[in-house]
């Protein structure tokens, strides 16, 4: 069992940046990913990373402007969002999973997730 735990979220304008961070507990170190939901909508895939970190993938929407990146000596996990826009506006879950998923992008293979934490991008 592991538990995670995000912070970094808040009200931002159109085109400012935020940092996301995510701590999990104990020491196994899994493969990770990021998922928003805005109101109405399906858990979206955001960004995934791999256990040590070589390997990344992203939506679409959402790449050359975000970053996923984790300090494992830490049991840290990131995401750097910069030129963010109102389409961004959700709340933003880390999430976790071992062995390796056959799919990063597909909630149902990740078995622990975050409370969530809210990124609202408004003027």
């Amino acid at each position: 069992q592991v538990q995670l735990d995000e912070s970094g979220g808040g009200l931002v304008q159109p085109g400012g940046s935020l940092r996301l961070s995510c701590a999990a507990s104990g020491r196994t170190i899994y493969h990770m990913g990021w998922f928003r939901q805005a109101p109405g909508t399906e858990r979206e895939f955001v960004a995934a990373i791999s256990a040590a970190g070589l390997t990344t993938t992203y939506i679409d929407s959402v790449k050359g402007r975000f970053t996923i990146s984790r300090d494992n000596p830490k049991n840290i996990l990131y995401l750097q969002m910069n030129n963010l826009e109102p389409a961004d506006t959700a709340i933003y879950y880390c999430a976790a999973t071992t062995p390796r998923p056959t799919d990063y992008k597909s909630p149902h293979l990740y078995h622990y997730w975050g409370q969530g934490t809210q990124v609202t991008v408004s003027s």
